[in-house]
């Protein structure tokens, strides 16, 4: 037990969305001192913060001035459009960086992140190639065979992904991944279509002075690219939960550091395969905001400032969906609320998300049921009461 661990902390969160409002939440709770950063004022982070910096993360040039004027003991990012060479030279003058700055740099771009995977831990992976222009995506897409999948090398939330049925949707593809891409890069990668029973997160604690641990496994289910539910637990076999623990903790004990991680996974019949990894609280992973005693942002939290975890308890069949906005409007207001909160073991977070534009995650609905088919009917339904109006 390290009892020479001092609170509060001075903490910068580059990223200021829905996941690092909840991070902020938690660190609060604990006394300390919050800097939520983004490209744009009034982010939901930013709302319940100690105080705010709007800047472009992918300027080093800001990043200085913002890390010179606060002097963080740590600097923990949100969202992938960073200048990674930056925390190198932050970590470099003794600021702590989550989960490492080296790790950072590997995560922001999924080919580093695939390419680690694969080629250096031998893990298996959708088969994969990369192309920085139409022309090489035609021969990539073609070498993988269709369907495929593309996506931008950098990106949030699915943004830019898309299934390639044949040839003629090829260009179509690579000029809505380009669209979509984050930071500097016009590198896309494509990738196998893999026919799996379901996808998962699986919740990898690393620890700087203990055992990397697990959350039960989160099922989730996305469209566009982007996650529109998921339940936990994800009902997996026992034997496959191991085999994904055995992969996750190669792969974060291949890039240290502390923090949690969302390493997603497709699961098929025969096989548990590689897909993603976040170096942080992952979307799916907001249904831990009901189902669990320690949510995955209390559990970032304690990780990050190396303070213990005695245990995970989950309680049971829990389920997330999102809250979608439909149109464009900068004017955000909500109705059906009281309706959604109706049901008991139902919750509801709404953002405070400044502007929408459609599909745009407005806010989560949260539920536990006797099954997981409940609990995801529960949720479901909950979100689908509540609307946008201008």
């Amino acid at each position: 037990m390290n009892n020479s661990i001092k609170l509060p902390k001075k903490i910068m969160l580059l990223g200021a969305g829905e996941l690092g409002k909840e991070f902020v939440i938690a660190a609060q709770r604990l006394g300390n001192y919050v800097i939520a950063v983004d490209r744009y004022p009034n982010a939901p982070a930013m709302q319940v913060a100690d105080c705010s910096e709007v800047i472009s993360m992918l300027s080093g040039d800001d990043l200085e001035a913002i890390v010179t004027k606060h002097q963080p003991d740590l600097i923990i990012p949100e969202i992938e459009a960073i200048r990674t060479e930056k925390l190198l030279e932050f970590e470099q003058r003794g600021i702590t960086v989550i989960p490492t700055a080296a790790a950072t740099n590997y995560t922001m771009n999924r080919d580093r992140i695939r390419d680690l995977a694969n080629q250096e831990l031998a893990i298996r992976t959708a088969r994969y190639g990369y192309a920085n222009s139409l022309e090489e995506l035609i021969v990539a897409a073609d070498l993988i065979g269709f369907p495929n999948v593309l996506k931008p090398v950098m990106s949030s939330s699915g943004k830019g992904q898309s299934v390639i049925q044949n040839k003629d949707e090829v260009e179509q593809a690579w000029n809505y991944a380009i669209a979509n891409s984050r930071g500097d890069t016009q590198k896309v990668i494509v990738e196998e279509f893999i026919d799996f029973e379901i996808e998962i997160t699986l919740l990898t604690i690393k620890q700087w002075n203990a055992p990397t641990i697990f959350c039960s496994p989160i099922g989730h289910r996305q469209e566009r690219g982007d996650y529109q539910e998921s339940w936990q637990p994800a009902g997996i076999s026992e034997e496959k939960i191991l085999k994904a623990q055995e992969i996750a903790k190669k792969v974060t004990d291949a890039l240290g550091g502390a923090g949690i991680f969302g390493v997603e996974f497709f699961i098929t019949k025969d096989e548990v395969i590689f897909s993603e990894l976040s170096p942080r609280p992952h979307d799916t992973g907001m249904v831990t905001l009901i189902s669990q005693n320690l949510n995955e942002f209390e559990l970032h939290l304690r990780a990050v400032l190396g303070l213990p975890i005695p245990n995970i308890t989950q309680f049971g069949p829990s389920a997330s969906a999102v809250i979608l906005a439909s149109e464009k409007s900068d004017s955000i207001a909500y109705t059906g609320v009281a309706d959604a909160l109706s049901e008991t073991d139902v919750d509801i977070r709404l953002f405070g998300k400044p502007t929408s534009h459609p599909y745009r995650r407005m806010g989560v609905a949260l539920a536990k049921g006797a099954d997981v088919q409940q609990a995801r009917e529960k949720a479901t339904s909950a979100a689908s009461k509540i609307k946008l109006v201008s």
